[in-house]
């Protein structure tokens, strides 16, 4: 038994509807095609999309480099505080320092220095004399001696005594003149000697005079 034909109009029809189909499909993609060249870079490849406008750009540092650089800021206005406090604390100390030996010795010098006046060479009491240098902690910085005055004599004595403060060559920097009066037979006086220059240079006191009078 032989397969029926279909009818000559609706072959025709579906052949229309078919080409009709295929033309829309054709156009669609070559569309989508040009759209893709258009948008594309010389060579045909994508393209990344251009950065926002700074302008559009909103924000600063993220929060922890914020806090970071807080800290710092805060930390060097912290040391510096403290290095303004140091060197006024040290400042004072050394002010008070002087103030308290010049109150002690104030009676003494005007007489220790007219002894010494006429004095030539190193006097006759340098041997009663020794030297010991006071820490610089407790001076508040300055260059500082104890003077320790020993009567070696029989009989109570005064004593003057020119203390100099010499550079690592030698050369006289400062010199001050310290005095022990009514010291008795066998015993000390101890006076002290200071420096207010090159308080951050090394200076070695020595004994310039000591005179028994």
């Amino acid at each position: 038994m032989s397969r029926s034909s279909a009818p000559a109009g609706t072959s025709t029809r579906l052949r229309t509807v078919t080409a009709a189909a295929l033309v829309a499909f054709t156009a669609g993609g070559f569309a989508a095609l040009t759209a893709c060249g258009s948008s594309g870079s010389d060579s045909g490849g994508s393209t990344t999309p251009p950065p926002p406008a700074s302008a559009n750009l909103t924000g600063g540092l993220p929060s922890d480099l914020e806090s970071l650089a807080s800290e710092a800021a805060s930390a060097a206005s912290s040391a510096a505080s403290e290095a303004s406090e140091a060197a006024s604390s040290a400042g004072a100390a050394a002010s008070s320092f002087a103030a308290s030996v010049e109150a002690r010795a104030t009676a003494d010098e005007a007489a220790a220095k007219a002894a010494l006046a006429g004095v030539h060479g190193k006097g006759n009491a340098t041997q009663d004399v020794q030297l010991s240098g006071l820490p610089k902690k407790e001076t508040g910085g300055l260059h500082a001696v104890v003077v320790t005055i020993t009567n070696h004599g029989s009989s109570t004595a005064s004593f003057a005594v020119k203390v100099e403060f010499a550079d690592s060559d030698g050369k006289v920097v400062d010199s001050t003149v310290v005095g022990a009066k009514d010291v008795g037979a066998g015993k000390q006086a101890t006076p002290v000697a200071f420096s207010i220059k090159d308080v951050d240079k090394p200076l070695f006191p020595r004994v310039a005079q000591a005179q028994r009078y």
